[in-house]
């Protein structure tokens, strides 16, 4: 390991030196040392096995990714997906280089600021042999070197890969981005390009004959398929957003409020360590169930209802997905039983039928056979019922399936699936939706499905699903039952 003399030494030496597969460093800087930045959610190797991944798809070039921005105001700082599954990093305005020719990677950091640390983030991750170490990337360097090493990879002309897509952060999926900033971009009265639109702008004024591909197409795919440790982290997200769910149920009464019961599952997102919620709260009762992704949460349970239960949290850069159905008052009524049983049998069929290295629409036609036997010989006593029932398997009957649901991973709907078969290690849910139209009522359960070389694993299953379960569970005490009291005004 060399040391330069005051970390100004030639720009040009430290690309070459990354170039050429040696370590780089600067003079360490004063200040209080940096915390870890891996945690124990995933080791430094893990992070450096993503990184070779992408080194094996970019052959000669490079891949340059930035990390995302302070926040505007009081907020905590959370990465974007892209740059924290390549890192582990949460600083701000960090950028990495993937060189895929020396098989190295180097981090460039800003500056610290003494006033941001003391009153907001602590202490911040600072460039040289500490850093390097924490997080398994060979060279972590001052973020003002980054121009000239750009400089000489424009001046070398290798391929450059860079994020295409807006920065997906908490509560976002990765379309919800790209819709704000190809909205933002087309308003006459806006016009602005996407952080990442500029971004390239301004790496192909310095490097004019570098070729710029997208990087989110490489990236993509290995996030497709969970690692081992991955799989154990969106575990422990599905385990906390089944406790949320089921302390709803344990509150719920008539006269609630819908919010209400999103606070429940808030105190267990926050008593078991999550960042925040992954998405906004989908808390239905009565006939706002029928809109798939109502979240005013401001109706009142009233005797009688159902509510539709769909909330999960921001854990450890994963999530979960998971939604229930329960009484607002504790018990099924005659009719709204023989409406869920028929749904969950039917459910039930669809998920049976899912197994590995099929494609969607086989295992709807495996299910589809089965349902239509469940409908045969169901004792159906409401016309009504039964149209939703036979609707519902036309779905899956009329129409070409190329999708379950939807996967799940560092953002509740994730990136796509790896292939066009079902392939292990990948996470999604399913959510299909039974409805009446004419009484504005809708029924969707969801539940995350893990695919395995023999079957799958259903994460979720301990949260209740069968009428009896989840009457015994609305039986016991909510946390309203033993909550403090506002203080009453005179």
């Amino acid at each position: 390991m060399t040391y330069l003399s005051n970390g100004v030494s030639s720009l040009r030496a430290t690309f070459n030196a990354l170039a050429a597969g040696i370590a780089v460093a600067l003079c360490m800087s004063s200040g209080a040392a940096a915390q870890p930045v891996m945690g124990r959610v995933f080791s430094a190797t893990e992070f450096a096995a993503r990184r070779a991944d992408v080194m094996k798809s970019i052959g000669d070039g490079v891949a340059i990714i930035q990390g995302t921005t302070e926040r505007p105001g009081e907020q905590p700082l959370r990465q974007n997906n892209q740059f924290y599954y390549l890192t582990g990093v949460v600083e701000p305005r960090a950028i990495l280089i993937i060189d895929g020719r020396s098989k190295r990677s180097a981090l460039f950091l800003s500056p610290t600021n003494d006033r941001r640390e003391q009153s907001m983030f602590g202490p911040s991750l600072i460039p040289g042999d500490s850093a390097q170490k924490d997080t398994g990337i060979e060279s972590v360097v001052a973020r003002d070197q980054f121009g000239a090493v750009l400089a000489q990879i424009g001046h070398d002309g290798r391929t450059i890969f860079t994020p295409f897509h807006a920065e997906v952060l908490g509560s976002a999926s990765p379309g919800d981005p790209v819709a704000l900033a190809r909205a933002t971009k087309n308003d006459p009265w806006d016009g602005r390009d996407s952080r990442e639109d500029a971004f390239r702008e301004k790496v192909k004024a310095i490097a004019p004959t570098s070729e710029i591909k997208d990087l989110d197409s490489i990236i993509d795919p290995l996030r497709a398929i969970k690692s081992a440790r991955e799989i154990e982290v969106i575990r422990d997200a599905t385990r906390i957003a089944g406790l949320g769910i089921m302390e709803a149920m344990r509150d719920a009464k008539p006269g609630m409020h819908e919010y209400e019961l999103q606070a429940d599952a808030e105190f267990v997102f926050k008593k078991h360590g999550s960042y925040g919620a992954a998405y906004f709260a989908l808390i239905a009762t009565g006939k706002n169930t029928y809109n798939t992704h109502y979240h005013k949460d401001t109706a009142i349970l009233a005797n009688g209802d159902l509510v539709q239960f769909d909330y999960a949290p921001d854990y450890n850069y994963y999530t979960s997905d998971v939604t229930r159905i329960f009484p607002a008052n504790g018990k099924f009524t005659s009719r709204q039983r023989e409406m869920y049983t028929i749904y969950l049998r039917l459910y039930q069929a669809v998920m049976t039928s899912i197994r590995p290295y099929v494609t969607p629409a086989d295992i709807a036609k495996d299910a589809v056979v089965k349902m239509e036997a469940i409908v045969a010989n169901y004792k159906f006593t409401d016309s009504k019922i039964k149209d939703a029932a036979n609707s519902f398997v036309d779905l899956y009957r009329s129409k070409p399936v190329r999708s379950l649901g939807h996967t799940v991973g560092m953002s509740v709907h994730d990136v796509p699936y790896a292939a066009a078969t079902l392939q292990p290690g990948e996470i999604f849910t399913i959510e299909p939706e039974m409805r009446i139209p004419d009484e504005h009522l809708g029924f969707r359960l969801e539940d995350m499905l893990l695919i395995t070389k023999t079957g799958y694993v259903n994460m979720s299953a301990f949260v209740p699903v069968e009428i009896a379960d989840i009457e015994r569970l609305m039986a016991q005490r909510g946390l309203s039952d033993v909550q403090l009291k506002m203080p009453v005004t005179k």
